[in-house]
């Protein structure tokens, strides 16, 4: 019998190998290690059983030691699902072989402006509906084209009828933050998401994911500035 973990588990996925910023999952990033925001904000998450984090490096795994968050798991990640090509899911599936729980929180350590209530938002809205999965998004308000023959056309506007931006409702598009199923659609799906997905709008801010060094100075002023 595997051990089980509780009903909701948060997952954080952190490798060493980052090709943009190096070792960025323990980068000091207003005042802590990037991976700290969001081990805070699940680990404080009031619907959040248990909160693991698999990793593959040693130096990951002293940081996050050095907290003693008491619902927090370290496991190893194995060398074949901690390369490049490796997906999310690889790590996600290979977690679930060995430990029981009902529902999985995916979040991504490069998501550092991500709030223990915004995770509350989601496991809400997963538990209280019929939707086999949630995702957080953010409201873009920009008009998308696409390169079509020899010119391009636009996607989401009549540029006959171009609407002001307070009347324009926008579109919604991932942030990367987090993402909810149960182990049960994980395991049969393959995916992280599935079926019916609700969706949980998170503040425009939170579109920004740490990739790249501008994300870095970008995301760090923006905690800055809202006291994060």
């Amino acid at each position: 019998m595997l051990p089980y973990l509780g009903k909701n588990i948060a997952f954080i996925p952190v490798r060493g190998g980052s090709k943009s910023i190096p070792l960025k999952n323990i980068k000091k990033i207003n005042g802590e290690p990037l991976v700290y925001w969001v081990l805070n904000a699940t680990a404080m998450c009031p619907e959040i059983d248990h909160v693991v984090v698999s990793t593959d490096c040693a130096n990951i795994k002293n940081v996050i030691n050095s907290y003693n968050f008491n619902n927090v798991t370290i496991i190893d990640r194995s060398f074949e699902v901690s390369t490049d090509q490796a997906s999310t899911e690889a790590v996600m599936l290979e977690f679930t072989k060995k430990y029981d729980f009902d529902n999985i929180v995916l979040t991504q350590a490069t998501s550092p402006l991500l709030s223990k209530n915004d995770i509350s938002k989601g496991l809400i809205l997963f538990e209280s509906t019929n939707v086999d999965s949630v995702i957080s998004v953010v409201r873009q308000k920009r008009f998308i084209w696409e390169d079509y023959g020899d010119g391009a056309v636009p996607i989401n506007y009549n540029i006959y009828k171009r609407p002001r931006r307070q009347d324009f409702d926008g579109y919604l598009i991932e942030n990367g933050a987090y993402y909810i199923t149960s182990r049960k659609e994980l395991i049969k799906t393959g995916n992280r998401i599935s079926g019916c997905i609700g969706t949980v709008e998170m503040a425009e801010e939170t579109y920004y994911e740490i990739d790249e060094p501008s994300d870095w100075i970008i995301a760090e002023s923006l905690m800055k500035s809202l006291n994060k």
